[in-house]
């Protein structure tokens, strides 16, 4: 009994210090609210950083920070597996997609209070994927194609700016500007402007809608053409609706032919039809008594594509009688073309 007792009583005494010792622990706890001076990456942490993007790794440096449960970046928080922190620095990964395309604020919450710091996080610049239709006259919708578009602050068409209808961070529409049928498109943000790889509209026109420019149609050994077909057009009124055999052509012909001296690309847009998806269409041109060289384009089933071969790669013809797009897959294939010309 003795040896219980002396067993207790140490036990006891073991107890009082562990409580007194957690005491004195709490009551020496910091408490004090955070601190943010500067940020830097993780390769070179003594050079405080200006900007940097998004989803990048970025070290937060100040004060009073270990018991930090919180990084907001402008309202949108941080994963906690990607958040890492001690005393006088947080290390987090900054989301892939933020609300403000530059001025993004840091806030870190922690045990005992909140700290703010002003710092900007800029979205990549602005990517174009793609615009539909590829041509059009004023105040015809263009569709723009993309992402991080967010804070856009203008588009162009052939250096005229053009009306925003409405912008989201992947899809821009605006109206094509009086007097402009063709040219580069440009898009702006904040962060910077992009320009897309295809180019918009004609410079010259063989078919919208119908026949242009006194060019005739020479098609042979199609099962049937339709110049003025309303079943699918890619813009306007009317396309191209064909039905090929196998090898057959839409040809058109210019009696006077063409100089093309100005003009550098040839472009079409070509709905292809039931069967089509990896069938190839052979572009070639001739002033006559002279062939060009060829180029195969490639069709996309069930979608309309806008398609551009520049000149150089049916051999830079100086003049143009005809231009033929032959079907070369051996398929009786159905189609729809618009919008054919140059640029």
């Amino acid at each position: 009994m003795s040896m219980l007792r002396k067993y207790m009583g140490v036990s006891f005494v073991l107890l009082t210090f562990l409580i007194i010792s957690a005491c004195k622990k709490d009551q020496t706890e910091d408490t004090t609210p955070p601190t943010l001076s500067e940020v830097t990456n993780l390769t070179n942490r003594a050079t405080p950083l200006q900007a940097i993007g998004y989803g990048e790794w970025i070290i937060i440096k100040g004060t009073h920070l270990s018991s930090t449960f919180k990084v907001d970046f402008n309202g949108t928080l941080a994963a906690d597996s990607l958040t890492y922190a001690e005393d006088n620095s947080i290390t987090v990964k900054i989301p892939n997609n933020l609300v403000d395309p530059i001025n993004n604020p840091i806030t870190v919450s922690t045990k005992y209070g909140t700290a703010t710091l002003n710092f900007k996080i800029m979205q990549p610049g602005p990517q174009i994927a793609d615009f539909n239709p590829g041509a059009g006259v004023a105040d015809d919708i263009i569709t723009i194609e993309g992402n991080y578009f967010k804070g856009l602050t203008g588009v162009t068409i052939n250096g005229v700016a053009a009306t925003i209808i409405s912008s989201t961070q992947t899809e821009i529409k605006v109206k094509v500007p009086t007097g402009v049928t063709y040219g580069l498109i440009v898009v702006t943000t904040p962060v910077g402007s992009v320009t897309a790889t295809k180019t918009f509209g004609l410079k010259y026109v063989i078919y919208d809608d119908a026949l242009r420019n006194a060019w005739t149609n020479t098609s042979y050994s199609t099962n049937s053409l339709d110049l003025a077909s309303t079943l699918n057009v890619r813009r306007g009124t009317t396309s191209i609706n064909v039905s090929h055999k196998a090898f057959s052509a839409v040809r058109f012909r210019l009696v006077a032919k063409l100089t093309m001296a100005g003009y550098s690309t040839i472009k079409i847009s070509i709905f292809g039809g039931l069967g089509t998806q990896g069938k190839k269409v052979r572009i070639s041109s001739s002033n006559n008594s002279v062939t060009s060289g060829t180029y195969d384009i490639v069709l996309n089933e069930g979608k309309w594509t806008d398609y551009q071969v520049p000149l150089i790669n049916i051999g830079n013809p100086a003049i143009i009688e005809y231009l033929t797009f032959q079907e070369i897959s051996g398929f009786a294939s159905p189609m729809f073309i618009d919008d054919v010309g140059f640029y």
